[in-house]
């Protein structure tokens, strides 16, 4: 009977263990749950799905057939795209905080001075002060207003070249002019008056790095296989023009210091605050938790370069892109900037743009259809958390799809259309408080740079639309022009664009009132 016992008793005990160990193993089965996935191929893993075409796309079209919540390994690295505004919620308002970090980025680490930039640098207390100076020192409302002269000077000149070049009825190439106001707006606005020299080589470098820094690299992609990492385009060819920058950026800094050891001597010369003299004042204050360097500077004045370079031009190309495809937009919005400003003034600045409310809906419009930031940069996954039933692991990569979102149907009526007229009576903004359009960011990683990028967007599109009539080189028609997009991260136009600009004096010619619309 002892032995029948004992045997049972055994018996029993395995049972529980065994039953222990299988709901054991179910539970650790279901922490890992992750969202679906397409078919993917050893080593790579899903990264052939990604080729041929702009990532957002690629992404998109994938999310159509796995869900707005889609699971890929991108080479080694396991990654979460979400593609639609619920989800986005989740992402960068619910789990906000658990998905704060910034995953290591080798392009960053040394473009950015082991990235101590606010975009690519890790959630702690550096970023949490390095953001406070930028939203309440750098780039705050009334630090960006004290720009306005500069600002309005360079949209002069703007307007002065493509003047000058339209007598001859050329075409005039809208990127490089757009690009140049901003490089000249961005470089005065960070240093006060430098070299040319200067100016000219530090943007040139950098309009070097910004196609390879918004594409995949294998040594991010496989950072375990170092026998791929002499295959990477970043690392030499990075180093190389970080070189080259740091050496400007001494120079530049050294004469910013100098000045204001003079000024504070009554010996300098005196003047408005630029952006890196505010820096390092801050840096000089003894005020900050967390001491910091020149190299701390130099990545901070780098994300406002890089964003500076490649939003804002980008964002005023498209819109005049699309408003040439759409000519009832371009006379609608030309009819409200005449009228407004015609015989009451003689130049245009940055705050009387507030009043254009239709050239607002269509910059809304732009960024809805053409987000500079397509993929939000990419956020790491802190702390473990659930979204829809699915498990997001530590070190797992979320990629959030804005461009994907803002053609979203459920959210959007007629999406792949240019319509600004959608924003007429609507509360929808670019603040990251609707998640259906999302231009910016949201939560704590949402772009700062927003006060300082919508006035060089609003301001030189408005003047383009005052002083000039457009359209496209008579080889060409409206619905012939290449929209198409350059590969990467951001939404960039793949061919420049080129138009014929003929020019129309408001204040002098009665015909501007009326702009022609075929």
């Amino acid at each position: 009977m002892m032995d029948l016992t004992s045997n049972f008793i055994a018996c029993f005990l395995l049972l529980a263990v065994v039953t222990a160990l299988i709901k054991k193993r179910k539970r650790s089965k279901a922490s890992q749950k992750l969202p679906p996935s397409p078919w993917k191929l050893p080593f790579v893993g899903h990264l052939h799905h990604l080729l041929g075409s702009p990532p957002y796309r690629a992404l998109a079209k994938l999310a159509q057939k796995h869900g707005a919540l889609m699971h890929l390994q991108l080479g080694e690295i396991s990654s979460i795209v979400v593609s639609s505004p619920r989800l986005a919620r989740e992402i960068l308002k619910t789990h906000d905080l658990a998905l704060s970090d910034r995953a290591e980025i080798l392009a960053s680490k040394i473009v950015c001075y082991d990235s101590t930039n606010i975009a690519g640098s890790p959630y702690g207390p550096y970023w949490r002060q390095m953001r406070k100076i930028c939203t309440m020192e750098l780039l705050g409302a009334e630090k960006v207003r004290s720009f306005g002269s500069i600002m309005q000077d360079e949209a002069w000149h703007l307007i002065s070249s493509i003047q000058a070049l339209s007598v001859a009825g050329a075409p005039i190439n809208l990127t490089e002019k757009l690009s140049s106001y901003t490089s000249s707006m961005v470089f005065r606005a960070a240093f006060g008056k430098v070299s040319r020299w200067h100016k000219d080589t530090f943007v040139q470098v950098l309009k070097q790095a910004l196609p390879v820094v918004s594409t995949f690299d294998v040594s991010d992609l496989f950072p375990s296989y170092k026998m791929l990492h002499p295959f990477s385009r970043v690392s030499t060819k990075f180093m190389k023009m970080h070189q080259k920058i740091d050496k400007i950026f001494d120079n530049i800094i050294a004469e910013r210091v100098d000045n204001l050891a003079r000024t504070r001597k009554g010996m300098g010369e005196s003047s408005d605050e630029d952006l890196s003299d505010v820096l390092l004042r801050v840096k000089e204050s003894g005020d900050l938790q967390i001491p910091i360097t020149n190299n701390n500077i130099k990545a901070v004045l780098i994300d406002l370069f890089t964003g500076g370079l490649a939003n804002v031009p980008a964002a005023v190309e498209w819109a005049m892109a699309e408003m040439i495809r759409n000519p009832y937009v371009m006379a609608k919005a030309q009819i409200e900037i005449r009228g407004a400003f015609m015989g009451k003034k003689t130049t245009i600045e940055e705050t009387d743009v507030q009043d254009l409310e239709y050239l607002k809906l269509v910059v809304k419009e732009t960024l809805r259809l053409h987000p500079p930031a397509a993929l939000l940069l990419p956020r790491e996954c802190r702390e473990q958390c659930e979204i829809d039933g699915y498990i997001i692991p530590i070190k797992t990569r979320v990629i959030v799809n804005v461009w994907a979102i803002g053609r979203d149907p459920e959210y959007w009526d007629d999406p792949e259309s240019f319509r600004p007229e959608r924003f007429e009576n609507s509360s929808i903004d670019f603040t990251g408080t609707h998640f259906e359009y999302l231009p910016f960011g949201a939560g704590r990683r949402m772009c700062p740079g927003i006060s300082f990028a919508m006035p060089n967007i609003e301001l030189p599109l408005a003047l383009l639309l005052y002083h000039f009539d457009w359209k496209l080189p008579t080889s060409l028609h409206s619905n012939g022009l290449d929209m198409s997009e350059a590969v990467g991260f951001s939404a960039r136009r793949k061919q420049h664009l080129c138009l014929l600009a003929s020019l129309c004096d408001p204040a002098h010619d009665i015909a501007c009132q009326t702009p022609v619309t075929d």
